[in-house]
């Protein structure tokens, strides 16, 4: 049935005035769909409700084969017009919730974030907002708990459509219920493919099939495929409900369509023996659609001898696939190239195969899934088919599988999951697996350590920090046991330890251990393999963070070289070389000439790459901290408040970049004299990354010391000093008394000492400091400079004028020369003001 002025496009999409977003995996339209006109209207008139301050569900619930899911389709199809964006979300599993979201993200324009939740937030906002899609449509189909979709629905803005069995959705949405057929639409759906039918034989056949839609669709395309006499049909039926009230494992209202099933399934057994056996192989895949590449590309696998046939020829797999499409048992897509079984119709088939050989159909499904699968789980093109591979991966218990690829596979598969941000998922599976190939394999075995790498490494970014750091250095154990000391396992797997001592906090096992991976790196892959370059790089982030710049700059600069000889200049990696050498051009001191090397190097990512790109962000980042180094403040604070931003959409808000990235627009505030916002700016960064790191990480600690500052500027010496006090202590106990951080907070708390007018504890402990601060980044290190010209207030306050005249002169002068007379630092030492030291978590 079709709507007046509808006409349906040949190739099955909605109608000219098509959505600017259509997909997700929207079936097909029925072209056989009849009746269900109340129904449709009833859910228009829903949808459009109006008055209503939230968006709620439109659940469709009711029996398998009822037409739910076929009913929302042909609204679609209909109401295309009426929506910007219409995304289908098959809603069994949480997983493909999240990977469907991350899909829609893109399609929306969206950055992908470096969490699926954090991505499903960013989309149900802009949802929420109508931005850029003021007229939308999401559909959940087959969706099961409510309490599991209630973060992906937006509060207001569209609507939602759910489709479910479990009638729980009555108590929080407006319900549609969708029922049997009636007589008159089960007789419309049986003249539509065969207008000979009588009234008596289509109401014969209607009341042997329940007026169940799925079972009246099957038998209309058995009676136009055979012209078999109803009466006949009917006694064929009949014959066999004996035998399927103890074959079908479901209730009795599935009887009318297992036993139409059940008499076409006899025929293909009898005339096409190869389609029978693909359906079968087929009902032990998930109920999602499945790609047909993983049957055109099956080499070997151990199948019966009709079915191996159609495998080898693309001819005899076409004809296999035509013979039960014709009869209504799976739908074909050519648009994505997929066919799908009705969970119905995959229950019949799997109840008659013996259940002794249900493993090794499920292990068909796992060397089809594994024949099919793409290589490279990091690349973005090839995440649509381990999303349409995920589904069939967890119903045919592939983690189970004792292949070595198959094995391999479901290692990609977590990988996956970890790269689009579904942390929970790839927590949940590669626990499965670990587990599963502990049992079997024992946890020395290879494989199993390799997923007991990838499960650590899911828990860590899931959360679960402390599991995660003990499953690792476990593993890492374990492994060293196994294999030699230069082994590329054994050097991986240190890395993966080394971050979880960076997000511990424990920055000097991080150093130790990176230089032990770049170390034995060169010696077992060569200086310039890609894999040492990548360690290479990864150590220089630890060297920075101890505070040697000089040795950063110096095997950065030489790893970005490499990179732009063995990769290209253009490459995502040699950009991220270059992000960092700029970083430690900053650090060094010359602030001016890193400011312009990564605004140089941002516009190139910003070409290369997008505004939203993980290198690009953290160039932005960078760019900013240089520009409050040079004196550029409002453009500091904007570039700030952009990073902001981005962080926060991509992360959501108690994440280290978010915090980060707040504590530079904290900072860029107090340069700008706005304190009280300055402060409020700077504590709620402390304490996101106290939330997110812990209260006595080094990046905690570093935003505190911006805290310490804006306090002392608003008049609260005393704050500022007891603050300063306790993170000097800190920073000494995990670093040392000569380290950046330690020497910066003191020199703020020198001046805290001043400001409370104890000249003589502020002059010992610059005098400290400066002498340190000499002999470690140098004598014309601005943060030497500082320390210096604050140590020469602190000499006059105490009479000492004559050596305060010399050493500010010349302290003057060198930081006119180093910074330009222009810098808002020179211009308030030349105006007598006490001078403050910064310094940043240095992260990209």
């Amino acid at each position: 049935m079709t709507a007046p002025g509808y006409a349906q496009p040949a190739n099955g999409g909605p109608s000219s005035d098509q959505p600017t977003v259509w997909g997700g995996e929207i079936p097909l339209r029925n072209p056989g769909f009849v009746g269900r006109a109340q129904l449709l209207e009833q859910l228009r008139t829903q949808l459009a409700e109006p008055g209503t301050t939230a968006v709620l569900p439109e659940a469709l619930h009711g029996l398998g084969g009822v037409g739910k899911t076929q009913t929302v389709v042909e609204y679609i199809y209909r109401h295309a017009g009426d929506y910007d964006l219409i995304w289908w979300i098959t809603a069994e599993r949480l997983t493909q919730i999240r990977a469907s979201f991350v899909e829609l993200a893109r399609h929306m324009g969206l950055p992908q974030a470096s969490t699926a939740e954090a991505t499903v937030s960013a989309v149900v906002d802009a949802l929420r907002r109508r931005t850029p899609f003021s007229r939308w449509l999401l559909v959940f189909d087959n969706a099961d708990r409510p309490e599991d979709l209630r973060s992906f629905i937006p509060a207001v803005g569209g609507h939602v459509i759910v489709t479910s069995r479990n009638p729980e959705w009555s108590g929080i949405a407006r319900t549609v219920e969708v029922d049997l057929f009636t007589r008159q639409e089960s007789e419309e759906l049986l003249r539509k493919r065969d207008d000979a039918i009588d009234d008596a034989e289509a109401d014969l056949l209607a009341e042997a099939l329940g007026d169940l839609p799925l079972a009246i669709e099957q038998a209309s395309a058995w009676r136009a495929q055979t012209g078999m006499p109803v009466s006949e049909y009917v006694d064929l039926l009949n014959a066999g409900r004996n035998e399927l009230l103890e074959s079908v494992e479901s209730n009795s209202t599935d009887l009318p369509v297992a036993a139409v099933w059940n008499v076409t399934l006899s025929r293909l057994r009898n005339e096409h023996p190869a389609a029978l056996q693909l359906l079968q192989i087929c009902a032990f895949f998930g109920p999602e659609p499945i790609s047909r590449d993983y049957f055109s590309h099956a080499r070997g696998i151990p199948v019966p001898d009709e079915l191996r046939e159609a495998l080898m020829d693309p001819i005899k797999l076409n004809r296999a696939i035509r013979e039960f499409s014709r009869y209504s048992l799976a739908k074909i897509d050519h648009r994505r190239n997929t066919l799908q079984l009705h969970r119905l119709v995959q229950t019949v088939l799997r109840n008659q195969v013996p259940a002794e050989e249900h493993e090794d159909m499920r292990h068909v499904v796992h060397l089809l899934l594994a024949s099919g699968a793409p290589s490279d789980p990091t690349e973005s093109e090839n995440w649509p088919r381990y999303e349409n591979m995920l589904p069939h991966f967890v119903q045919s218990e592939a983690a189970r599988c004792d292949d070595e690829w198959v094995r391999r596979v479901s290692v990609h598969l977590v990988q996956y999951l970890l790269n689009i941000g579904d942390y929970e998922g790839a927590r949940d599976l590669s626990g499965e697996a670990w587990r599963e190939l502990t049992s079997k394999l024992g946890e020395t075995h290879l494989d199993t350590l390799q997923m007991a790498r990838q499960h650590g490494i899911a828990l860590r970014r899931f959360g679960q920090l402390r599991e995660g750091s003990e499953l690792n250095q476990r593993t890492y154990d374990l492994l060293a046991e196994q294999v030699d000391a230069d082994s590329e396992h054994l050097i991986t797997m240190a890395d993966v330890l080394a971050t979880d001592h960076r997000v511990n906090g424990e920055l000097a096992q991080e150093l130790e251990i990176r230089q032990d991976i770049y170390s034995r790196a060169r010696r077992l892959l060569g200086e310039e393999d890609p894999e040492t370059l990548r360690y290479a790089f990864n150590y220089c982030g630890a060297l920075r963070l101890a505070g040697s710049f000089s040795q950063a700059r110096q095997l950065d600069d030489q790893t970005w070289r490499m990179r732009v000889d063995l990769l290209g200049a253009e490459n995502v990696s040699t950009m991220s070389s270059l992000n960092a050498l700029a970083i430690d051009v900053r650090e060094s001191g010359h602030y001016a000439e890193a400011e312009q090397q990564q605004a140089d190097a941002l516009a190139k990512e910003r070409r290369l790459f997008g505004d939203d790109h993980i290198v690009t962000r953290g160039g932005a980042r960078s760019l900013a901290v240089a520009k409050l180094r040079t004196g550029h403040y409002e453009e500091a604070r904007d570039l700030a408040v952009d990073c902001h931003e981005r962080a926060v959409r991509r992360l959501g808000t108690v994440h280290e970049d978010s915090a980060t990235t707040l504590m530079n627009v904290s900072t860029s505030h107090r340069k700008l004299g706005a304190l009280a916002r300055a402060l409020e700016l700077g504590e709620r960064s402390a304490d996101t990354l106290a939330r997110a790191n812990g209260p006595e990480h080094p990046f905690t600690l570093v935003t505190l010391t911006n805290v310490a500052v804006t306090q002392r500027l608003l008049g609260r010496a005393d704050q500022a000093r007891k603050l300063n006090q306790r993170l000097l202590s800190s920073f000494r106990s995990v670093f040392s008394e000569d380290h950046p951080f330690a020497l910066v907070t003191a020199t703020n708390l020198a001046s805290d000492l001043a400001a409370e007018d104890n000249p003589e504890g502020a002059l010992e402990l610059n005098e400290d400091t400066h002498e340190r601060l000499t002999r470690t980044l140098g004598a014309d290190h601005p943060a030497t400079l500082i320390t210096a010209f604050n140590l020469s207030l602190d000499l006059a306050s105490l009479g000492r004028n004559d050596e305060s005249a010399i050493l500010r002169s010349k302290t003057v002068k060198s930081l006119s020369d180093l910074l330009g007379p222009e810098h808002p630092d020179v211009q308030a030492a030349t105006e007598g003001a006490r001078l403050d030291a910064e310094t940043d978590t240095m992260q990209l």
